[in-house]
C-alpha cells in the first residue's frame, strides 16, 4: 500500500463500527493517526471495540457525546449508514471537519487501480461477475466495498498487479473527496433510499459522485436503456462506454440474442449461466469492463457461461424431482421481482412473495404476474400482494413464513416447474435481513431433499 503521511499525529474520529469502521480505525492507526472510535453499542456487548482497545486504540461506546467534537479532530470517518442529519455528523460539518467514508481511505492507500460499481439494482451480481471474468482472464481481481469486504482493508494488501473491484453504495459515495476509479459503472438508477437522500435527484447526485475526479483517461459504463443515462453521459470528462439491450451502441449490446462489443460477437445470451433480462444487462456491463481491461473473448464467454449467480440474488438453489428452486431473497422491491420473472416461463413458475408492508400497492407488478401457475403469499404486505394476484387472475395460497411457503410451493409443483422466492418486499417484518430469509428458503430445500 502507499505509505501516506497525511494522517501522522492527526486526530481522527471513527464514527460507528461494523466491518468498515473497524477496518478504517486499524488503517488510520497504522498510518500514525491518533484514533478515537465512537460506537453506540455498549462496550461490554461490543467485541470489536474491545479488540480495538486491546490494540491500543481509544474507544468510547454506548452513546455519541457531542462534546467529543471539541477535541480538535482533523477528520471524521463515518459508517456509511449514519445519516448526515445525525447530530454528530451535522456538528462536525458545521465545524468544518471533513466527513469521509472508508472508501476514500482505501483510494488513498491503494496501489491497485479501481473499478467502481454502483447503481440501484444489480450491483453485487455485476461486481462479482466482473471479478470472476477478470480472474478467469488471468488478472488478479479483488472484491471489496459494499459487497462485504471493507475496501480499506483489502486496499492495504493489494499491489499494483491487482485490481480492486469495488461495489459502492450511494451512502459510501457521499463521503468521498479525491476518490477516482479508472473504470466506473452505473448499473441503473431507480428511486431508492429516498428516505436517506430526500429526493431522487439527490440520490442520483450521490451516485454520480463516482466519476467526479475522473479524466479523459478513465471510463464510465452507462446503461443506455435508461433515459437518464443519456443526460449523464454529457456531464463527465471520462470516456463513456454505453451498454444496451434495445439498440446497437458504441459499446456492449444485445442483438438477435447475441451479446456484442463494438461489432465483435462474444456469446449467445442463452449461453449465460444465470437467467433473466437483468442478467443480460449485467453481462453486457461485465463485457464492457472486461474488454477495457484487455480480457479475450473466449475467457469472457467461459466465465459468463460458468457464472452461477450470487447468493440470494436469483441464486440457483438446486433441483428436486424435476422442480428447480431459485433464491432471489434480495428482491426487496417491485422492479427486482419484475426482472427476476422476466427470465422464466410464467406458466411454470410458483412465486413466493410478500414481506414488510411499506404502504405501497403492487399494481405495477400485475402485468408481470399474468399467467403464473400459482403464488404463495406471506408477510405484512400479504393483503396488498393478494390484490395484485387477484387482478392478474393468479391463484394463491397463504403461508406463515418462508419455510412453510417453500413446502407448500413444492407440494403443488410438478416436474419442469420453478419455485421462485422473489418477495418484492423487504424482510424486516419476519427476518433480520434478506440473507436470513434466503437462508430459511435454502434450509427448507435441503430438508425436503432429505425426506426423499
Amino acid at each position: 500500500m502507499h505509505q501516506i503521511k497525511e494522517f501522522e499525529n492527526k486526530k481522527v474520529l471513527v464514527l460507528g463500527l461494523a466491518k468498515s469502521g473497524e477496518a478504517a480505525a486499524r488503517l488510520l492507526d497504522r498510518l500514525g493517526a491518533i484514533v478515537t472510535v465512537n460506537d453506540g453499542k455498549p462496550f461490554e456487548e461490543n467485541p470489536t471495540a474491545q479488540a480495538l482497545l486491546e490494540a491500543g486504540i481509544r474507544v468510547i461506546c454506548g452513546s455519541h457525546p457531542l462534546e467529543l467534537l471539541e477535541e480538535d479532530f482533523a477528520l471524521v470517518v463515518k459508517n456509511p449508514g449514519i445519516r448526515y442529519d445525525n447530530p454528530m455528523v451535522a456538528q462536525a460539518l458545521q465545524k468544518g471537519i471533513p466527513v469521509w467514508t472508508e472508501v476514500e481511505l482505501a483510494y488513498l492507500v491503494s496501489e491497485a487501480p479501481i473499478i467502481g460499481i454502483t447503481g440501484s439494482n444489480g450491483k453485487t451480481t455485476t461486481t462479482t461477475m466482473i471479478a470472476e471474468v477478470l480472474n478467469h482472464g488471468q488478472q488478479s481481481a479483488k472484491l471489496c466495498g459494499n459487497i462485504g469486504f471493507p475496501a480499506s482493508s483489502v486496499a492495504q494488501e493489494a499491489t499494483a498487479n491487482d485490481v480492486l473491484v469495488m461495489e459502492l453504495s450511494s451512502f459510501q459515495l457521499m463521503g468521498i473527496e479525491a476518490f477516482r476509479p479508472h473504470i466506473a459503472v452505473i448499473t441503473n438508477l431507480m428511486p431508492t433510499h429516498i428516505d436517506y437522500h430526500g429526493s431522487f435527484e439527490e440520490y442520483v447526485a450521490a451516485k454520480w459522485r463516482i466519476q467526479e475526479q475522473m479524466t479523459a483517461d478513465d471510463f464510465v459504463v452507462l446503461n443506455m436503456n435508461q433515459e437518464i443515462a443519456s443526460s449523464l453521459a454529457k456531464q463527465t470528462k471520462a470516456q463513456v462506454i454505453p451498454i444496451s439491450t434495445q439498440e446497437v451502441v458504441d459499446g456492449a449490446y444485445l442483438i438477435d440474442g447475441q451479446l456484442y462489443f463494438k461489432g465483435e460477437q462474444i456469446m449467445a445470451a442463452t449461453e449465460m449461466g444465470v437467467p433473466g433480462s437483468h442478467n443480460v444487462e449485467n453481462a453486457l456491463t461485465t463485457i464492457a469492463v472486461a474488454k477495457l481491461m484487455g480480457i479475450d473473448n473466449q475467457a469472457i464467454k467461459e466465465a459468463l457461461s460458468a457464472f452461477g449467480g450470487v447468493k440470494h440474488r436469483l441464486q440457483h438453489a438446486g433441483q428436486l424431482e424435476g422442480v428447480t428452486f431459485y433464491n432471489d431473497s434480495k428482491s426487496t422491491n417491485i422492479l427486482a421481482t419484475q426482472k427476476a420473472l422476466s427470465g422464466f416461463d410464467n406458466s411454470k413458475v410458483i412465486l413466493i412473495a410478500g414481506g414488510l408492508d411499506r404502504g405501497n400497492e403492487f399494481d405495477e407488478l400485475v402485468p408481470d404476474l399474468l399467467g403464473l401457475k400459482h403464488m404463495v403469499i406471506l408477510g405484512e404486505s400479504a393483503p396488498r400482494v393478494k390484490r395484485a394476484a387477484e387482478q392478474a387472475g393468479v391463484p394463491y395460497t397463504d403461508a406463515q413464513d418462508v419455510a412453510e411457503a417453500t413446502r407448500k410451493a413444492y407440494q403443488m409443483a410438478t416436474a419442469g416447474d420453478v419455485v421462485l422466492l422473489s418477495p418484492a418486499n423487504a424482510s424486516w417484518d419476519m427476518y433480520a435481513n434478506f440473507e436470513v430469509r434466503g437462508d430459511s428458503f435454502l434450509a427448507t430445500i435441503e430438508e425436503l431433499k432429505g425426506k426423499k
